[in-house]
């Protein structure tokens, strides 16, 4: 997903499909009517970056700064069950990854504070917004739409729209959701741009027929296909990563349980071969607790 996101919706030949999407998303009073797209680049380096979010950088006719960064959660092994039953703040697999919040916060600052060179007026700061497109669920509310401003906390007055973050969580789109709606239609798109609903929406909407006609001409594109793959096999090495690190996580849990076990089996004087037996330890590991 996050490939092609970027190399159709980051597109400069293509401006009007980004141009729909974002004003979906952010539902301006005053449409945006023209991008200026920062980061078309999309060559070998990055694709097998192992830690590249692909992400889509613009300016906009509104004068603002745009990032929208697609995070796709690994999966793992099926043995996983009870490291992936945790909330993902609290999974030591993937809080540090998927702490998204305040990583999110930390990347709008830097795109907020690096638009003033020395001696400049703060007066030449623009609004500044951050969308994340995620293919899990993160949030707490059931809407797989969110925005974020800055607000007081007891009468909700906006403070300003200088700062805005959103976050787009595709599995909470509801089967059933109103497709005239652009962005239901655009996640739509994301989640399978062969399903039924997209090619019946292809055929009303002129930004969605682009879409799905540049997404073919990259399936018949050899270099396209060749990026693709690459990308696909950097996302495969980091799930065999992570599920050979959850794998000696939960080896040496076990291991670690099967001493404390043994210790206490060996306080109440229980003889060295009943305690291996029980615990799966070697012999020679027990007598080195009792010594």
């Amino acid at each position: 997903m996050d490939f092609v996101f970027k190399n159709i919706f980051g597109s400069e030949k293509h401006p009007n499909i980004l141009i729909s999407f974002l004003n979906a998303t952010l539902k301006p009073k005053d449409l945006i009517t023209a991008v200026e797209i920062k980061n078309t680049d999309l060559n070998k380096g990055y694709i097998e970056d192992k830690f590249s979010r692909l992400d889509v950088k613009a300016t906009t006719s509104n004068n603002e700064i745009i990032n929208i960064e697609i995070q796709l959660k690994t999966p793992f092994s099926r043995g996983a069950n009870d490291i992936l039953s945790l909330p993902l703040q609290e999974n030591p697999l993937l809080k540090n990854e998927y702490n998204m919040i305040k990583r999110s916060l930390y990347y709008w600052s830097k795109l907020y504070s690096d638009q003033l060179n020395e001696g400049e007026d703060y007066s030449v700061l623009r609004r500044t917004i951050c969308i994340n497109i995620l293919n899990f669920k993160y949030l707490k509310t059931r809407k797989f739409h969110s925005g974020y401003r800055l607000k007081e906390i007891y009468s909700n007055e906006e403070l300003t729209d200088v700062a805005e973050i959103h976050f787009i969580e595709i599995p909470k789109l509801e089967e059933g959701s109103d497709e005239k709606d652009m962005l239901v239609a655009w996640i739509e798109f994301l989640k399978n741009p062969e399903s039924e609903k997209v090619r019946s929406l292809e055929m009303s909407i002129d930004e969605i027929r682009e879409a799905k006609d540049e997404l073919i001409r990259m399936s018949n594109d050899d270099t396209q296909r060749e990026l693709y793959e690459m990308r696909a096999k950097t996302l495969k090495d980091k799930i065999s990563a992570l599920n050979e690190a959850e794998r000696k996580g939960i080896q040496k849990g076990a291991k670690n349980k099967a001493i404390e076990i043994a210790k206490s089996m060996i306080s109440i004087g229980l003889d060295k071969d009943t305690i291996a037996k029980s615990t799966g330890l070697d012999l020679s590991e027990v007598e080195k607790l009792i010594d």
